[in-house]
């Protein structure tokens, strides 16, 4: 019997199943301010990791399991008891967790991945399902490959997990293979063949392998599913999962077809968005639904026209609904702290004493470089000085000479690390060459450099450089941000920024990272 409550419950896999993208690697730091902005948003279930995996998914799912008091908090653990147990260590501070346990249901992931009998497997859920309740009443169990599952030995292992006392039984599209009738019969089988469906809520994990994550999780809802698992911006392995944001706004957009609603607070979503986005490095796409910078921009003169006259003509939704204002120029050079510090708690930052006469301080240097100052700008001063904190290494001074007089380029570069200064001359292919060779002649590594990229905060030949450089090192990635008028110190400082996350993860010796 499908539930009459019509309530979704958004449960957010950013922290865990998005950090699994290659090279979307968060630290501890980057962890805690998304989900703090996730509890803000009003997001039910924040899967904050998968403990087992590391000393540092560890910490951070136990850290965030400290701090978040309004969602529930949830690891991710294998049917294996040293997963579980593991799981239930870091999410015991949580004023509401739950363990996420999975096996492999599908003829293929049980004959090649586990090589596991059927019937082993169904013996392994009720295994799982019952270690897990000795810590917590809250537990969810999935079917990894469950839309390629023989539907009756599904209805089997969810009877199973419900009867072990799983509250939440969440059936993925692993793969990203199903399509959105065939997804919603499989739902609706479920709660005609399961007998013990009505003790347990079921929730949908959606990949977007066919571009259909959203389609399917939609027609589940449909179906009768209550949670939808998601992340922000689809962030996710291979291409990605059911995008938060799509969800959301489908359900708030087409209450005539999809009368359900979410505790979301949609007009956080650009905030979310673009945090995600610069932690990551992972770029939002122009013309990304929701979230894209062309998702509410106009060009052609048919539409500007109705636009002009009506703006439901061509807006299904206003900007103002997901957190998107005009940005308009209000501070400037002579601009007072007090003014600077109303602004940020416009954009959403709540920073300290110390912080905020950093970045003021920040901020009047880059109102006396640039004509024009707007919003964008300071989100971006500011998330630059946030991730500076505690850095080993930092940018004392650089020059680069380049262009046709001066080949090779050459770069001057002066590096405060630990405390002491240390300069080289350099040259190389290209001014970011001859600039990142200088780098590493001050500090010798080994690391590789994966990405660089450059795109504009704004408009204009001022615009600030927002810089991402992701280097890998031994199988660990990270990336570095910065940002600045200056490309090149851009880029040096984002470089520099890569490269102290580098420093923290040496540090911490863990396993290697397990695939989910």
């Amino acid at each position: 019997m499908r539930p009459k409550n019509n309530k979704i419950v958004i449960f957010d896999t950013t922290l865990r199943d998005g950090e699994q993208s290659p090279g979307a690697s968060m630290n501890l730091d980057e962890k805690m301010r998304i989900a703090s902005v996730l509890e803000d948003m009003g997001v039910d279930v924040i899967e904050a990791g998968f403990p087992i995996a590391s000393v540092g998914d560890f910490e951070a799912v136990h850290e965030i399991a400290k701090v978040v008091k309004n969602s529930t908090v949830c690891g991710l653990a294998r049917a294996t008891q040293g997963d579980i147990e593991r799981c239930a260590e870091a999410i015991k501070p949580a004023v509401r967790s739950r363990i996420h346990t999975f096996i492999s249901t599908s003829p293929l992931h049980m004959e090649y991945k586990l090589q596991m009998t059927p019937e082993k497997v169904l013996e392994k859920v009720t295994e799982s399902v019952t270690l897990a309740r000795n810590f917590t009443d809250d537990v969810e169990w999935s079917a990894e490959d469950g839309s390629r599952t023989e539907h009756e030995f599904l209805y089997r292992c969810v009877e199973a997990a419900i009867k072990a006392g799983a509250t939440t039984i969440n059936i993925p599209d692993t793969v990203g293979y199903a399509v959105p009738s065939e997804f919603a019969d499989l739902i609706t089988s479920i709660f005609n063949n399961v007998p013990n469906i009505d003790q347990a809520i079921i929730s949908v994990h959606c990949h977007n392998d066919l571009g259909l994550a959203v389609a399917n999780s939609l027609a589940a809802v449909g179906a009768g599913a209550r949670q939808v698992e998601c992340t922000i911006n689809g962030l996710g392995e291979r291409a990605g999962n059911a995008a938060m944001e799509e969800i959301v706004m489908a359900l708030r957009t087409r209450q005539d077809l999809l009368p359900y609603s979410t505790d979301i607070k949609t007009e956080a979503i650009i905030k979310a968005s673009r945090l995600v986005s610069t932690i990551t490095g992972f770029t939002v796409q122009p013309n990304k639904a929701i979230v894209g910078k062309n998702a509410f921009a106009h060009e052609s003169g048919i539409h500007q026209d109705g636009m002009l006259k009506h703006a439901g003509t061509y807006e299904i939704m206003t900007p103002e609904s997901v957190g998107l204002t005009e940005s308009k120029l209000v501070l400037g050079k002579h601009s007072g702290r007090h003014a600077f510090k109303e602004k940020l708690i416009d954009l959403g930052y709540d920073l300290g004493d110390n912080a905020v006469q950093d970045a003021f301080a920040r901020f009047k240097d880059l109102a006396d470089k640039k004509k024009d100052v707007f919003d964008e700008d300071i989100m971006a001063l500011v998330d630059d000085e946030i991730m500076r904190t505690n850095d080993r290494i930092k940018v004392v001074a650089l020059e680069i000479l380049c262009g046709t007089v001066h080949n090779p380029p050459k770069s001057t570069l002066t590096l405060d690390i630990d405390g002491e200064e240390k300069s080289c001359k350099s040259t190389g292919d290209g001014p970011v060459d001859a600039a990142f060779n200088a780098v590493k002649e001050l500090f010798p590594h080994e690391a590789r450099l994966q990405l660089y990229q450059v795109h504009a905060v704004t408009g204009g030949t001022d615009a600030q450089a927002e810089v991402t450089v992701r280097l890998e090192e031994n199988g660990r990635t990270v990336n570095g941000q910065a940002a600045d008028t200056d490309t090149m110190v851009a880029s040096v400082k984002a470089y520099i920024n890569a490269l102290n996350k580098l420093l923290v993860k040496r540090e911490k010796s863990a396993p290697s990272a397990l695939s989910a």
